[in-house]
This record gives C-alpha cells, sequence and structure tokens, in this order.
C-alpha cells in the first residue's frame, strides 16, 4: 500500500528571467514502512522535495497525498494540523523548544494538538531513546546526540504517518551518528514507521531500502536496495 504519492511536483522561485526551478516534475510513491534515502549534491533540489513532502512550503504545481490526503488542498490551518498529526520531522539541527524540557518537547505535538499524551506509549519510546534519566532537562543541558534523540522522540508521540528526517546525523559525530541510524532503522523495521532521509552519508544511503538520486531538481536514479 503506498502511504505517499508525489505527482507531477514542481517549484520555481521567482519570475521572469530571475526564476530558478528548483524541483522540475518528480513523481514517486512511498510504500507504508519502507525506509528511502534520498540523495543528491547541493543544491539538487532535494531539500525542497523534503520541504514539500513535509507541507512547510507549497508547490507551484503537482501534488503530494499523504494517505490518500491531498495536503496542498487544505487551508493553512487543515495543513498545520495535518502536519502535526501525520508528519514527524527530524531536523539536523534538532528545533527544540530551549525553555522546555525533554518530556515538554517532546510531547508538544500532543499537547498543541489538546490530546491527551498515553503514558505507556511515552514511556516507551523515552526507554528506547535511552532518556529516562534526562526528563527534566532542558536542551542545553544535552549532548547533541541526546537532543536529535528528543527530536526523534517528537517526531513519534503522534503515531505519524511518515518521517522526515533532514540530514539527522549531519551535525554529529560518528559515535552519535550511528547511534541515531541505530536507532532510526530500528523504529522503521520494529514499529513499521515509514521512514524518508535526505542525506549526503553514504553510510545511510547504503542502509536504506531504496535510494533516489535527485540532480539539476529531476530523478536521476530511483533504486531498490533491498525488498
Amino acid at each position: 500500500m503506498n502511504i505517499l504519492q508525489i505527482e507531477n511536483l514542481s517549484k520555481v522561485y521567482g519570475k521572469g528571467e530571475t526564476a530558478v526551478k528548483a524541483l522540475d516534475d518528480v513523481s514517486f510513491s512511498v510504500k507504508k514502512g519502507e525506509f528511502v534515502a534520498i540523495i543528491g549534491p547541493s543544491g539538487s533540489g532535494k531539500s525542497t522535495l523534503l520541504h514539500l513532502l513535509g507541507g512547510v512550503d507549497r508547490p507551484s504545481s503537482g501534488k503530494v497525498l499523504i494517505n490518500n490526503t491531498d495536503i496542498y488542498k487544505l487551508n493553512e490551518t487543515q495543513l498545520a494540523i495535518f502536519r502535526r498529526r501525520q508528519i514527524g520531522l527530524i531536523y539536523q539541527f534538532y528545533n527544540l523548544i530551549p525553555i522546555l524540557t525533554v518530556e515538554e518537547n517532546i510531547t508538544l505535538p500532543m499537547l498543541l494538538d489538546e490530546h491527551k499524551v498515553d503514558p505507556e506509549q511515552l514511556k516507551n519510546i523515552i526507554n528506547t531513546l535511552g532518556l529516562e534519566k534526562r526528563l527534566n532537562h532542558l536542551p542545553n543541558q544535552l549532548s547533541g546526540g541526546q537532543q536529535q534523540r528528543v527530536s526523534i522522540g517528537r517526531a513519534l508521540i503522534s503515531n505519524p504517518a511518515i518521517m522526515l528526517a533532514d540530514e539527522p546525523t549531519g551535525n554529529l559525530d560518528s559515535k552519535n551518528s550511528e547511534e541515531i541510524l541505530e536507532l532510526l532503522k530500528m523504529f522503521n523495521k520494529t514499529f513499521n514507521h515509514t521512514l524518508i532521509v535526505i542525506t549526503h552519508d553514504e553510510r545511510i544511503a547504503l542502509q536504506a531500502d531504496r535510494v533516489i538520486s535527485i540532480e539539476d531538481g529531476r530523478i536521476a536514479m530511483d533504486e531498490v536496495i533491498r525488498s
């Protein structure tokens, strides 16, 4: 079953002679539970693609369907709610709220939605991420690896349809990078979370189920590595 469907997606910045086509008629689909790595050189359009998949920017043309919902037919309020509930975003620089504790950062999407947090689910996520002794710490009291673990927990708390990770190991040393990669793979394989990672890291790309290469705003390669 396809959980994500991208149809003829394009994004143009600017107008006239100064217009830049960052994404050019891109189409592909992703099945539930797939681990897809999207690679490409700087300026290739892969970050633009991630922003469009995550509902944080609107395309010039084309469609993004998540669980059969055409997300760009939603108004801004509807899209914000859908994004909070269905899309888990993991950033290179964590994007944690500095005045909130670890537990508050993780549960923030649920609190914004005025949904009650399932204590058993929260406990499972915290224990899996190894954060049980850091719940009352603020982000500036954590290492980079710990902050990224909090970011992963925040992305997972709403049981989203897809997880999107933008260079999730790009700001970490090799040891923490390996640990974060293993956590992402574990959530993908053990809990069947659909995972799409934008990366320059060949180690991540080689461990994905499928690799999509973007060049000059178009798909240059789409290869299944393992089924």
